[in-house]
C-alpha cells in the first residue's frame, strides 16, 4: 500500500522543524493536522456543585495554562476576590510566568518545578502546613492526587475544565491512508463524529498503550505502535512502516 496522506489529530506544530515535516519531505506525505479534541471550562454552576471554597485554601497547585485560566475565570465569575497571600506552585517555570496575566508576579509567593510533578512535589513537602487547591481536567492523570495523598498533604481537587469531542463534521469523509492518535479521547471523537465509520483500508497509528487499548476496545486495528525501542516518536514509527513496506517484522 502506498502512503500519501496523514491526518494526526493534534494541532498543526508551530515550527517548521517539526519531526512531521521532515517525515513528509523525507517520505513525499501530505500530512493534514487536526484536533480532534478541545477544552471547555465547567460552568459556574457545575463549579458550585462540587462545593470546594477557593478561599479555604492557602495555596494553589498548576500544572497548565490551562488550569491558570480556569481558576482565574472561575474566580472571577464567582466575584471572588484571591488574597495577596495565595501561594502558587507550577509545574515548570513557563507556567509560573504565565500566571503575569493575572497577577503581579513580583509582588507574590510563586515557586515552580522543572515541568515534572515529581520534582515539584519536592517544593510542595516543604510547605505542609497549607491547604492545597488543585484545579484539573476531567481526564487527568491519577499520579497528581496519588502522590500528594502519599505525602499526606492537605489538598481538594477542583474539576475546572474538561476534555470534550471537537466538531468534525467538515471531515464528512475521513479519507486519509493513516489516522495518528494520541489519546484515547481522540478516538471517542473519532467514533462520535463517525459513527458509522469504517476502517476498511485506512491504518492506525497510537501512542501509548492507553490509545492502543481504546482502538481495540472499539473493534478497530492498530496497525503502527509507538513508542518502541526502535521507534521511541511517532515519526519514527510511521517512517519505520513506510520504509518497511507495511510489513511487521518477525
Amino acid at each position: 500500500m502506498k502512503i500519501k496522506k496523514i491526518l494526526v489529530s493534534q494541532p498543526e506544530p508551530q515550527n517548521d522543524k517539526s519531526p512531521y515535516s521532515d517525515l513528509s519531505e523525507k517520505n513525499g506525505l501530505k500530512i493534514d493536522f487536526r484536533p480532534f479534541i478541545q477544552v471547555e471550562g465547567v460552568s459556574v454552576k457545575e463549579f458550585r456543585q462540587l462545593r470546594v471554597d477557593i478561599l479555604a485554601h492557602t495555596g494553589v497547585i498548576f500544572t497548565s495554562r490551562t488550569a491558570v485560566d480556569n481558576y482565574f475565570r472561575i474566580a472571577e465569575e464567582l466575584r471572588i476576590v484571591i488574597p495577596d497571600t495565595m501561594k502558587y506552585f507550577c509545574i515548570s517555570e513557563a507556567t509560573a510566568f504565565y500566571l503575569q496575566k493575572y497577577i503581579v508576579y513580583r509582588k507574590r509567593k510563586i515557586f515552580y518545578g522543572i515541568g515534572t510533578f515529581t520534582h515539584l512535589m519536592e517544593s510542595i513537602k516543604k510547605h505542609k502546613e497549607e491547604k492545597f487547591l488543585v484545579p484539573l481536567s476531567d481526564m487527568h492523570k491519577e499520579e497528581i492526587p496519588k502522590k500528594l495523598e502519599q505525602a499526606k498533604i492537605k489538598f481538594t481537587k477542583a474539576i475546572m475544565y474538561k476534555t470534550v469531542s471537537a466538531d468534525l463534521s467538515d471531515l464528512t469523509d475521513v479519507n486519509y491512508d493513516i489516522l495518528v492518535f494520541y489519546s484515547p479521547s481522540g478516538i471517542k471523537s473519532l467514533l462520535e463524529n463517525f459513527p458509522e465509520f469504517k476502517q476498511n483500508e485506512t491504518l492506525i497509528a497510537t501512542f501509548g498503550p492507553k490509545t492502543a487499548k481504546a482502538v481495540k476496545d472499539a473493534g478497530l486495528k492498530v496497525n503502527i505502535k509507538a513508542p518502541s525501542k526502535e521507534a521511541p516518536s511517532m515519526t519514527m514509527a510511521i517512517d519505520q512502516f513506510i520504509v518497511d513496506g507495511g510489513k511487521k517484522k518477525k
